[in-house]
């Protein structure tokens, strides 16, 4: 992994070389996670000398090539899958005998200021022992590096002193390069200690409160300025205690909650207001922190419990209304900063809940005047309604994640909003002599952080630049001004080998993407469209991998070429599980079938009816060896009726990899493992912290499976226990997987004609093409919820073949 950093714009390159010493083809994965406010620009494939590009197009174009690959059955898809900060970019191709192949993934950021610091965040997980592993940064700041720092989430005492840090003056250094033996988890291991994540920290000298820099006709203008005091602040927590924020959820809100009011400040001003059905202050204005005050605030916050629905706009707007009415009254002070504080967990269904009407009324009601911070806690919310929100109120949004950590990342978000320093800072340039400016007015600055205005410049004749910073302080209006000669900054920013070319100009159109991005999300009508051209254009001059293009991967398979294709997953729309990659198909209760359709943003779902006894074949990949089959069981008493259809269900599954000679046989009893001539037997646990006991595991380097044991009551005169099953990474199955599974598993495409009124009103029929047969189905709105060790599942609406 080699990193370049010049003036917080990181370039980085992640390279993989693979060498089947094998005597038969093998299968190579490259599977990398990068942060989530990364554009991937490149990705290459170097077999045998033979260099595969990637090539970025608009994304309608390059779904459509990959539609066009997936009727020739020439496909392997590139999955992106979303975590916490991360995302997944997965992509596997077959290896002749003796052969090497060469990955390489080249992606940009922009370096974000938190807590006084920048860092660049990697994620390693080599999952082997690494004949050659190394990670290496070069990082260059014209203002000068006052500290360097690096560690990892996997770093021993042992491995502490391979990480080698240096800087001096504008250059730092930061370098990993453990051998084989130093990976190893213990002397004769052959697991890897490398797996987690690796961050390097650093922040630059500040004699003034901006700097200014320019390059080919393009400039970057940051500010952080420093020794300013402090402005109180008005906060108002808005909580959600609908039903669904019982338990642990409440548990942890209450624990970060409590932690927070260790940190407000004596001249601050706050309230808590909760929802649920219906909405409940804790005070009816807000109240100075006063000692006495904080420690009635935490009583009441111990004696919050849930009950009800969630009228999320019931507790925005009586926040809201609450703010202006201290302002209106003079009880807040003159100079400070508000801001709403909202957590929830769910989608708005009491009162206000149309969308559209909360967001018009919410920014009608703050007026530009309350920066509103959106904390989405979980999965079953709109998250995309709340990031809408955030954004046309000045503020963020962030989701939660469910964790043993929840509390921390809350109270982490508090922090970085909770010491503003400047309000309303207004950027000014020469108007003549730029054009193309990004964002350069902010409500709020906040300690710790930076604000990174851009632009183009378009005066040839320019020898020198000049800024004007507008702000409110806590103590007066505050004018900052800075200057920067041409010549000078662009001889400074030269002197060093490794800069990559045009940093500015790939930094202004970075950060131009990423704001027109956010303008987007709230747009509508012409200006969405328009706002959709221009970052259009940008991300394909600049060749970045944004939410509205694509890269195709045009890679070898056999004797075929395969057609690949890596998006750039959106928080809270395109994805739809936790920190793992897309389950397509699965199968549990009668036996029920549910493949997840993506790029149709739909799901399919049948039944097989079979006697039991049946043994059916759910997935087979002649690749990797891996074969699963089920076989059914019926009820425990069935019915007398002539011709009636029982119910039937999987009652015992057998595994198996012939390559590593492997083999599960799976029932409701136990589970037993061959091992070649080894044999050994298990037992099901159950687990309190899931609905039902599961086993996860996997085979090699194949998919993951999860099995889940659904257990009856022993009396129940009908339900037999059953068993479940799910697949994860299916990507890591080859393309020659077929089974009733495993078929689903390649990208499928189906039509929906004549969709009429059926039996039920609120389940119409339809005839669907899909595989060239004419089929006859039902739509069914429903949802169903599995919680598979902590993965929620989610289907809102699917085509059933009745």
């Amino acid at each position: 992994i080699e990193c370049f950093v010049t003036s917080r714009f990181s370039h980085n390159v992640i390279t993989s070389r693979a060498v089947n010493r094998a005597n038969v083809s093998k299968e190579a994965l490259f599977d990398v996670e990068l942060p989530k406010t990364a554009f991937i620009t490149n990705f290459t494939m170097t077999i045998d000398g033979v260099t595969y590009p990637g090539t970025i197009k608009e994304k309608e174009a390059a779904q459509k090539q990959y539609q066009q690959a997936v009727s020739r059955g020439q496909t392997a898809g590139l999955v992106k899958a979303s975590g916490r900060k991360t995302e997944k970019f997965s992509v596997s191709v077959n290896i002749a005998a003796a052969s090497k192949v060469t990955f390489q993934l080249q992606y940009e950021e922009l370096l974000k200021r938190t807590f006084g610091k920048y860092e660049l965040f990697l994620k390693v997980n080599p999952k082997q022992l690494v004949n050659k592993f190394e990670i290496e940064a070069n990082i260059f700041e014209p203002q000068g590096i006052s500290f360097l720092d690096a560690e990892g989430s996997f770093i021993t005492n042992d491995l502490l002193p391979i990480i080698h840090k240096s800087f001096s003056g504008k250059k730092g250094h930061v370098s990993f390069k453990p051998t084989m033996d130093q990976q190893r988890t213990c002397v004769d291991c052959q697991t890897t200690l490398l797996s987690g994540d690796f961050v390097i920290k650093y922040d630059v000298n500040r004699e003034t409160p901006g700097n200014l820099q320019m390059v080919n006709g393009y400039f970057v203008h940051f500010f952080a300025p420093q020794n300013v005091s402090h402005l109180p602040k008005n906060v108002v927590f808005i909580i959600d205690i609908s039903g669904s924020m019982s338990g642990r959820k409440l548990d942890q809100t209450k624990e970060a909650l409590l932690k927070i009011l260790e940190d407000v400040k004596e001249e601050d001003h706050f309230n808590i207001v909760l929802f649920g059905s219906d909405v409940e202050k804790w005070k009816d204005t807000l109240i100075q922190a006063t000692p006495e005050n904080l420690d009635e605030a935490r009583r009441y916050v111990q004696s919050i419990d849930t009950r009800g629905a969630t009228n999320l706009f019931g507790g925005l707007i009586t926040g809201i209304e609450m703010l202006k009415e201290a302002q209106e009254a003079g009880t807040l002070p003159e100079r400070s900063a508000s801001l709403i504080m909202i957590l929830s967990d769910g989608r708005p269904n009491v009162g206000v809940s149309s969308i559209q009407e909360i967001l018009l009324r919410t920014k009608n009601a703050t007026q530009g005047k309350f920066p509103i911070y959106n904390l989405g806690f979980g999965y079953d919310l709109d998250y995309g309604f709340l990031e809408k929100l955030a954004t046309e109120n000045n503020g963020v949004a962030r989701r939660i994640y469910e964790d043993s950590d929840s509390a921390l990342q809350l109270q982490d978000f508090y922090n970085e909003v909770a010491n503003p320093l400047l309000t309303e800072v207004e950027f000014k340039y020469p108007e003549n002599a730029i054009s193309d400016l990004t964002q350069n007015n902010f409500k709020h600055y906040y300690a710790g952080s930076e604000i990174v205005v851009a632009g183009r410049i378009i005066d040839n004749d320019l020898n020198s630049i000049t800024a004007e910073v507008k702000a409110h302080g806590a103590e007066q209006d505050v004018t900052y001004a800075e200057q920067a000669d041409v010549e000078e900054t662009a001889k400074a920013t030269e002197e060093q080998k490794y800069i990559f070319g045009d940093f500015i100009e790939r930094l202004w159109a970075y950060l131009t993407i990423q704001q027109l991005l956010e303008k987007r999300n709230v747009a509508t009508g012409d200006e969405k469209t328009n706002l959709t051209a221009e970052i259009l254009d940008m991300s394909l001059k600049y060749k970045f991998v944004t939410p509205l293009t694509s890269m195709v991967v045009t890679k070898p398979e056999d004797t075929v070429n395969e057609t690949a294709i890596a998006d750039k997953p959106l928080e809270g729309r395109d994805i739809l599980y936790p920190s793992r990659p897309v389950i397509p198909a699965y199968i549990d209760a009668d036996p029920h079938f549910i493949i997840d359709v993506p790029q149709k943003e739909d799901a399919l779902c049948f039944n097989i009816n079979e006697e039991p006894g049946v043994v059916l074949n759910l997935i087979r990949d002649p690749t990797t060896g891996i074969t699963v089959n089920g076989q059914l069981i019926g009820e425990k008493k069935s019915s007398n009726d002539v011709g009636s259809i029982h119910n039937t269900y999987i009652g015992r599954l057998g595994i198996r990899n012939t390559q590593l000679n492997v083999k599960l046989e799976i029932t409701p009893e136990s589970i037993t493992l061959h091992n070649g001539t080894k044999q050994m037997m298990f037992t099901w646990l159950d687990e309190v912290t899931l609905l039902h006991p599961s086993l996860e595991f996997s085979m090699g380097e194949g998919a993951t499976f999860i099995v889940v044991l659904h257990q009856s009551w022993s009396k129940h005169a009908v339900h037999p226990n059953f068993l479940g099953f799910y697949t994860l990474d299916s990507h890591r199955l080859s393309g020659r997987t077929h089974g009733l599974l495993g078929q689903f598993f390649h990208p499928i495409d189906f039509n929906i004609l004549e969709v009429h009124p059926g039996s039920d009103p609120q389940k119409p029929d339809a005839t669907m093409i899909v595989k060239n047969n004419q089929l006859t189905v039902t739509r069914l709105h429903c949802c169903m919820f599995y919680l598979l060790n902590m993965l929620y599942v989610y289907w809102s609406s699917d085509w059933c073949i009745m």
